[in-house]
């Protein structure tokens, strides 16, 4: 651009000097401009995620999209829009209501090579068709000795949403992220949202992707980076939110901004909150939480699930075993309540983690607020 200008502009008989130092001067603001405009691009996770699909169909025709209302509903949270007019009725399925039914043919289809992404309208009803994810999917490739691979992703909403009741709240990170065979994922971000989602259609495992519905809306910064084709985020690996050095707080999914929104709030009192954002619940990422634990001295684990045999749970586990030597308070658990969800608003509200939840644990765990043993 600034060589036609150059061009244009001393034709005219315009002092080519005085045009230099215009330009050298007119630079850094331009860059600046660039950088912000950059920093400024903003993209919700149900873009993000319908981007990533759309992304992915349009590199491997072996990738199709299959479950309730996908095609011509374009989706119950309007994730596979557009996706039925650009790619036809054969790469993005209408089912009828059977999970275990079209999880099936799913499986089978991986079997024969191609790349199938399974939805689920909701998770809690994946357990019509855990059969099929558990015994056919994830342990075909051990027990054929790696002779078959099963290269599907089961993807949907996981979790509490708003007034749905027990049946439709269930957080199920913990249930599939013990079974061997098994990735599972769960994004936070739009850039979590789009690059997980390619690397889950592009590994050649059976991949459990845990949305929430609740985070569909919602927008994030993105990268310019994370806007290329070719982006994708490697699995396993948690990122670090926000850095600290008095304490480490690790979630996933929606808990990731109740953590940082807490993070905040502790920033005021004079604790420095590192948080982790875990994104890979199989595999975890010990490492990482290790190392900021070695670093902090203390650990608090956010999440929404049962408090009982959670991810939290295994977090702690793993920090007890690698790096008990370097806590200097106990480990402690934020999780939900160790009840079926309630309907009723209130209820509901009082069996989820909330920010404050977060803020007292971490204040118990450096030693700012009388401990819960104290006041029992």
């Amino acid at each position: 651009m600034w060589g036609i200008i150059r061009q244009k502009v001393c034709a005219g008989g315009f002092p080519v000097q005085i045009l230099e130092e215009s330009m050298h001067r007119l630079r850094p603001a331009v860059s600046a401009l660039r950088s912000y405009s950059s920093a400024a691009k903003e993209m919700t996770v149900r873009d993000a995620l319908n981007s990533a699909l759309d992304e992915e169909m349009s590199a491997d025709p072996r990738v199709f999209l299959m479950g309730e209302e996908v095609g011509e509903y374009q989706g119950a949270y309007k994730i596979s829009k557009g996706l039925l007019e650009k790619y036809g009725p054969e790469r993005v399925v209408d089912t009828p209501i059977t999970e275990a039914g079209f999880a099936g043919i799913g499986v089978g289809a991986a079997y024969y090579g191609l790349r199938p992404v399974v939805e689920f309208m909701t998770f809690n009803f994946s357990m019509q068709a855990i059969d099929h994810i558990i015994n056919s999917a994830a342990k075909s490739n051990y027990m054929s000795a790696g002779q078959i691979n099963v290269p599907i992703v089961f993807r949907g909403p996981n979790g509490a949403a708003a007034g749905v009741g027990a049946q439709h709240s269930q957080c199920y990170a913990a249930w599939y992220g013990s079974c061997p065979g098994l990735k599972v994922l769960a994004p936070y971000s739009s850039e979590d949202a789009r690059g997980l989602l390619k690397a889950a259609i592009r590994d050649p495992d059976p991949v459990v992707f845990l949305e929430n519905e609740l985070l569909y809306g919602e927008s994030f910064p993105v990268s310019a980076e994370s806007l290329d084709s070719s982006f994708c985020i490697p699995i396993g690996k948690a990122k670090i939110e926000r850095e600290g050095k008095d304490i480490t707080i690790t979630a996933f999914s929606k808990m990731v901004g109740y953590a940082l929104k807490a993070a905040e709030i502790l920033a005021k009192e004079g604790i420095s909150a590192e948080v982790i954002n875990m994104r890979s619940i199989r595999p975890l990422d010990r490492d990482t939480v290790n190392a900021s634990v070695r670093k902090t001295n203390r650990l608090v684990t956010v999440e929404e699930a049962f408090p009982q045999h959670g991810i939290g749970a295994e977090i702690c586990a793993s920090v007890v075993e690698e790096s008990f030597g370097y806590l200097d308070a106990p480990v402690e658990r934020i999780a939900g309540a160790d009840v079926p969800m309630p309907y009723a608003a209130n209820l509901e509200r009082m069996a989820v983690p909330q920010i404050e939840d977060i803020v007292r644990a971490a204040k118990r765990a450096c030693y700012r607020s009388v401990p819960m043993a104290a006041t029992a």
